[in-house]
């Protein structure tokens, strides 16, 4: 551990019962470099999470410390903690890449990258965080990919004094969580009426979707992975999703997850067979749809894609949850819907003098935010060709 420095209005120690003035709070800020920062902070990181609107499962001490145990590289972790009197109020786990960038946990796997700040003084935790940042040196940046719109990261953004871009990421889109019926109702009428008839058919086809006990969602990772190579096997899968590291992340912080509260599982079967394996991730603000696996003759038969998300809007209108997340993307299947759409951020941040690093990262940025809108039509039109049936479907 690594104490940077006292915040604002730092004092000797005080009697516990004792008064307090806001002004009079010791604030600290603390740099983690250890390979076990993060599961060694656990339960405080839990605790701050739970005080922080904007934090998602991606956030999660078991996400991170699941995603370090299982991708990190030695002697890159930096884990930047800020206290107010001994309380943990602001946190940010980030790496170091080889070129000397700092970026969040979770590269390609992750929909929302975020720090924490405890609600009740986001401002002034957002503050010290900000100053605390590792970034002196010229060849020292941060960026942070996929941020929410009003996450907690975009305070620690308004604080930074140093040079500073933002730009616009991945599209997400959302609909708000209402009972079927209503979600139809926004459609228009021939869209809505095709839906309905997809629907009962599903009604009709026998498939029993059975929720996963929390203690059983790690093991069902296997399953869910099983299947999701399967329903790929003549396309272009995403070389990730069948890797062993990939396996290991998903079982490890699924499982915990799940006993949190914050990962849902769902089974498939048709005749008892399993057919598919569905995972979401919950927080109080939505429950996301981030990976499944079906197998292909189920496919052949029914609408996977309306099976899963009408289970998925079930789940989340019975827990209260205002909003269903289809998460990163702009594929057709989500498309039908209808949903809400808003631009993920990209934020990068560098040091005040100097501009060489930051320069070269938002240069490969826009560059990339300029070449991407051109691809998608094709990158887009070359799946459907690898998704084509090689034979006549029933």
């Amino acid at each position: 551990m690594t104490v940077l420095h006292p915040g604002p209005g730092a004092q000797a120690p005080r009697d516990p019962g004792e008064p307090v003035a806001p002004e009079a709070l010791r604030w600290t800020a603390e740099t983690h470099r250890d390979e076990q920062a993060l599961t060694r902070l656990a339960p405080e990181w839990e605790a701050l999470a739970a005080r922080c609107r904007t934090a998602t499962p991606f956030q999660s001490a078991a996400w991170q410390a699941s995603w370090w145990h299982n991708y990190g590289r030695p002697g890159a972790l930096r884990v930047v903690l800020v206290r107010r009197d001994g309380v943990l109020v602001g946190a940010a786990a980030l790496r170091r890449t080889r070129t000397g960038t700092l970026t969040g946990l979770g590269g390609g796997l992750i929909d929302f990258t975020d720090v924490l700040l405890d609600d009740a003084c986001a401002a002034e935790a957002a503050a010290v965080l900000a100053r605390a940042l590792p970034l002196r040196l010229p060849w020292q940046a941060l960026e942070l990919r996929e941020v929410r719109p009003g996450s907690a990261a975009h305070q620690v953004y308004a604080h930074w004094h140093g040079r500073r871009h933002q730009l616009l990421d991945s599209v997400c889109q959302h609909l708000p969580a209402v009972p079927m019926e209503q979600l139809l109702a926004r459609l228009p009428g021939r869209t809505a009426q095709r839906s309905r008839a997809k629907q009962r058919k599903l009604l009709e086809s026998g498939v029993v979707a059975r929720r996963v006990p929390a203690e059983e969602v790690g093991p069902a990772m296997d399953d869910l992975l099983r299947l999701h190579a399967l329903q790929w096997q003549s396309r272009t899968v995403t070389a990730e999703h069948v890797s062993e590291r990939f396996a290991g992340h998903l079982r490890e912080s699924t499982a915990a997850l799940a006993l949190a509260g914050q990962a849902v599982v769902y089974r498939y079967y048709l005749d008892e067979e399993l057919m598919a394996v569905d995972l979401l991730l919950c927080c109080p603000s939505f429950t996301g749809l981030y990976l499944y696996g079906a197998h292909p003759r189920l496919r052949e038969r029914i609408d996977i894609a309306g099976l899963l998300f009408g289970t998925s809007l079930e789940e989340t209108v019975r827990a209260g949850i205002p909003e269903i997340s289809l998460m990163r993307g702009e594929e057709p299947y989500k498309e039908r819907w209808r949903p809400d759409r808003e631009h993920n951020h990209r934020l990068l941040l560098g040091p005040r003098h100097f501009a060489c690093a930051l320069s070269v990262r938002l240069s490969l940025a826009r560059v990339r935010a300029a070449a991407v809108p051109r691809l998608r039509g094709p990158v887009r039109r070359l799946r459907e060709l690898l998704s084509r049936p090689t034979t006549a479907s029933r």
